[in-house]
């Protein structure tokens, strides 16, 4: 009997008519599935089972130095939180951006969707990554769900203020986390065949962070642990997948699926559906 795998990385919530608490914080939301795709092919966009392939087989072998990066971003936001020297750096970086140019861009709403749906872009043009669509889903899935759990506990214990006093959700960064999340995703996918896809999703993720900055909707330290995060969060789904590919998916070979953005009006997101 097939299975269907549902993953919605409803990465942030965007209001049309103002940012409030939900705007950087991840939610977990499943819209009615309207469409199936014949279960022998892999779609994403166009994309088909020919030009899907796994270039690399060899799972990701955990490795303590991976640790490194993400820990002390996450550690200088925690001690942020307590520091008085940190936080005056927050509050210099603040007053720096302020003077510069006071003028908001949204383009941190759509930039930190990027880095991710660009492994399945450069998939549906025929350059194939690391995994497959099930794997790769599988492991975008899992990431979404350590990060956004993860964001939202913290956004919720410790309730601290955004800049410009819009909500009590600023600490850490959830549309940076999401970025960097993604980044790691695309270096993960295609450091075997350009170290560069892995730059510019990067480039792209550090970019998303500076515009939170520049918007006032969070600290320095924010940004830093939102950073730490999503790139931890990758690092652990690749570590897992192996474990859960083989307990809950039965390493089945039949795969199909489809990426769907959607708008309601009110808010972004992006459906992601795995029918095995």
């Amino acid at each position: 009997m097939n299975k269907i795998l549902v993953f919605i990385l409803f990465l942030s919530v965007l209001n049309v008519n103002g940012q409030n608490m939900s705007v950087d914080s991840t939610n977990f939301k499943i819209p009615r599935q309207n469409a199936l795709v014949d279960s022998t092919t892999s779609i994403v966009h166009g994309q088909n089972a020919s030009i899907d392939s796994t270039i690399n087989k060899k799972p990701n072998a955990f490795n303590y130095k991976s640790l490194i990066i993400p820990s002390v971003l996450i550690g200088y936001g925690v001690i942020g939180q307590e520091s008085l020297t940190l936080k005056d750096i927050d509050y210099r970086t603040k007053n720096e951006f302020r003077e510069h140019d006071d003028k908001k861009f949204n383009i941190d709403d759509f930039s930190q969707y990027s880095p991710f749906v660009s492994v399945y872009a450069l998939n549906a043009m025929g350059i194939q990554g690391k995994h497959n669509f099930k794997d790769r889903t599988i492991v975008l899935g899992t990431a979404y769900l350590l990060m956004g759990g993860s964001v939202n506990i913290l956004k919720k214990t410790t309730k601290v203020t955004r800049p410009d006093g819009s909500s009590s959700t600023s600490f850490p960064s959830g549309h940076t986390a999401t970025a960097f999340m993604g980044a790691e995703f695309l270096y993960q996918e295609y450091k075997d065949i350009s170290v560069w896809y892995g730059v510019a999703g990067y480039v792209v993720a550090a970019g998303t962070g500076l515009f939170r900055l520049h918007n006032e909707k969070h600290w320095l330290t924010d940004i830093a642990t939102g950073a730490g995060i999503g790139i931890l969060s990758t690092k652990i789904a690749y570590w897992l997948h192996p474990v859960i590919k083989k307990s809950i998916f039965k390493d089945k070979e039949k795969t199909s699926g489809i990426v769907m953005p959607f708008y309601n009006g009110r808010e972004y997101g992006l459906g992601l559906t795995l029918r095995f």
